[in-house]
């Protein structure tokens, strides 16, 4: 068998600890599949340009994001820029596809993204399947939205991986997701692994210096200088050179149900039958912890036992965006007739806060119209304190 470059990279990267002249190199962990030469010839010779960031709370968080955005500012500094700063926490790649539209292609086309979700994918217990399909839907959404789309992506590093690395393993998330970039042909950095090769080498310390997944200010320099000199080393190559940018091949898809075409629908398009309304600006009654965006904002709710309301859709996924909170309950839901199935939608984090969480409901429908209908459970899990469910948006993969 014949491996691709880009496989072979892949396998020196992780076989290897990338030491050059004693020191540990950042390019040993970047697997350059295409040149950027598209951002680079619209930032140098358009002089205007549109760069997103899609992720979870490392990209929300102030830290490399905005001094990637500083650097490219100065990389280009007669260029006009939009930045887009599209990470939320605990999002990972699921809610990614789903809100990609509202989020990042809505503002009008994209010529650079950077995407990360190896941290949230396996903490919120998606399955391969699921990492893959959100994964490939993020990608190849954006490829439809502009075949000229840059794209990056970037697998960060959290204690799990490090284990995972130390003991000869490959993460499976970022197995997964390094399968959808090489058959996308995307760019990708993998911090995760030169982090901990740089800690193996005694360049610094998880305790001391980098402390936690979220990283602390060193941590993030780290995650900067490397997709830094990933950029300089990319677009360096395209100094002087005459160019035409080019569209990007789309080929078949990894899985016919992967969420390319995921999109957040308005809580308004539920019919109510009985026990539910639309709290215009919902706020917890007694105070808990919320996260921006899921609080003052319009939620369908419900808290008794039998409320039920219908939804009808078309596309292959159903899902609902919710606050889940310590009074999160069960519901129950039926697509199409079927028997109804139970969640519980109490999550390990919700009795500190109501967390933004995705639920997909089916993924594997056909591309028809469907019926929804969903009501609350008389059951709930032992240590909520309550049937709540609170709705954001309805989400599905057209």
């Amino acid at each position: 068998m014949v491996l691709s470059k880009s496989i072979l990279i892949w396998l020196i990267i992780i076989l290897g600890h990338g030491f050059a002249n004693g020191q540990i190199q950042h390019e040993v962990y970047h697997i350059q599949r295409h040149d950027l030469h598209n951002s680079y010839i619209k930032f140098s010779q358009k002089k205007k340009g549109r760069i997103a960031f899609l992720g979870g709370s490392i990209t929300y968080n102030p830290g490399w994001r905005d001094s990637i955005s500083t650097f490219i500012r100065q990389k280009f500094p007669d260029t006009k820029f939009e930045f887009i700063p599209a990470g939320i926490p605990s999002m990972g790649s699921t809610p990614g596809a789903f809100r990609l539209q509202r989020d990042i292609l809505s503002k009008g086309k994209v010529d650079l993204l950077f995407v990360e979700a190896a941290v949230n994918d396996p903490t919120n217990g998606r399955t391969t399947k699921e990492q893959i399909r959100g994964m490939e839907g993020i990608i190849r959404h954006a490829l439809q939205s502009n075949p000229k789309m840059d794209i990056i992506a970037m697998y960060f590093v959290d204690p799990d991986k490090m284990k995972s690395y130390n003991n000869g393993q490959i993460p499976e998330v970022i197995s997964n997701h390094e399968k959808v970039a090489q058959y996308y042909e995307v760019s990708s950095i993998n911090l995760a692994k030169e982090v901990t090769d740089r800690i193996n080498a005694g360049e610094f310390s998880w305790e001391k210096d980098f402390k936690d997944l979220h990283p602390a200010p060193f941590g993030q320099m780290i995650y900067y200088r490397s997709i830094k000199t990933y950029l300089d080393n990319a677009w360096n190559t395209q100094s002087g050179s005459v160019m035409k940018s080019t569209n990007y091949p789309l080929p078949e898809k990894l899985d016919k149900y992967s969420y390319d075409q995921g999109k957040l629908i308005n809580i308004k398009r539920a019919k109510i039958i009985s026990n539910w309304e639309i709290v215009p600006n919902w706020k917890p009654e007694i105070g808990e912890n919320t996260r921006k965006g899921y609080v003052n904002v319009p939620m369908l709710c419900a808290g008794q036992p039998g409320a039920e309301l219908k939804l009808k859709f078309r596309g292959k996924a159903i899902g609902i965006a919710i606050a889940a909170g310590p009074d999160a309950g069960n519901i129950e839901y039926s697509i199409d007739g079927s028997s109804y199935q139970t969640l519980d939608l109490f999550t390990k984090w919700s009795s500190q806060l109501h967390l933004p969480w995705y639920y997909v409901l089916n993924s594997e429908l056909n591309s028809g119209k469907h019926l929804l209908l969903l009501r609350i459970s008389e059951n709930k899990n032992q240590e909520s304190n309550g049937n709540a469910c609170r709705i954001k948006h309805f989400f599905i993969n057209e």
